[in-house]
């Protein structure tokens, strides 16, 4: 099965792919390197030399590049936090839709009188959850919530989002309409590292972010072992 996954700091931090052969694919939208092992490819949204924040990331290059290279299955694994006091940190879960009013959407029609109808496909995301389980569960049929960052969100912006959705992130929902305009079929996986800012009494800043991700990264390289194995 060609599948082609879109991951961002896990994929820095992993060992995992350090034996991939490492490509660029010129595309109409600027150049993407990624990363290649039989038919699988592999992008780091953040990009491999110096990490794009969110909100520099050219989201259109990167699903382009899929694009152009064929792949038509796309899983994505978002780094999220929480919303929710039911979905701690350490938290696996899948997103089904999601809510993206701060900004407006990266599109390929920036030229056409169209609009893509959004949606996430989640085609191979039942498959998923049966085979990585009983070792991971995934909670499935979440919303996501989308933020412009780069900063993470005050508490008072906590207070009025948080029954929006589940979940909040920075990417996914531009990576979905995307995906959604070039074809794909974009897969949401998300792994929360943090409660958002004063949620559960928490104090939330990037250096604490940055030791959370670390401190689930061993989980992280688990469960792309089991995806490759999986989707193989």
């Amino acid at each position: 099965m060609r599948v082609a996954f879109l991951s961002g700091t896990s994929i820095v931090n992993s060992t995992l792919f350090a034996a991939w052969e490492v490509r660029t694919v010129e595309t109409a939208y600027g150049p993407v390197s990624y990363k290649t092992k039989g038919d699988f490819a592999l992008i780091n949204r953040h990009g491999y030399a110096f990490p794009l924040p969110p909100h520099s990331i050219n989201y259109r290059a990167n699903i382009r590049a899929l694009a152009d290279l064929g792949f038509k299955d796309v899983v994505s694994l978002n780094s999220v936090g929480s919303l929710k006091k039911d979905l701690p940190p350490g938290t696996f879960v899948s997103c089904s839709d999601y809510v993206g009013l701060q900004q407006g959407p990266a599109t390929f029609f920036d030229t056409e009188l169209k609009g893509g109808a959004p949606g996430i496909a989640n085609n191979l995301i039942p498959l998923l959850i049966s085979k990585l389980a009983p070792e991971f569960t995934i909670h499935p049929n979440k919303v996501y919530v989308q933020m412009r960052g780069p900063r993470f969100e005050t508490k008072a912006e906590i207070r009025i989002v948080q029954h929006w959705g589940d979940v909040i992130g920075m990417t996914a929902a531009h990576e979905a309409d995307l995906c959604t305009e070039a074809g794909l079929r974009y897969n949401s996986l998300a792994l929360i590292d943090n409660y958002a800012n004063g949620l559960e009494g928490t104090e939330i800043d990037f250096a604490k972010f940055k030791e959370l991700v670390k401190d689930n990264q061993t989980r992280v390289n688990r469960l792309f072992t089991r995806m490759l194995e999986i989707l193989g």
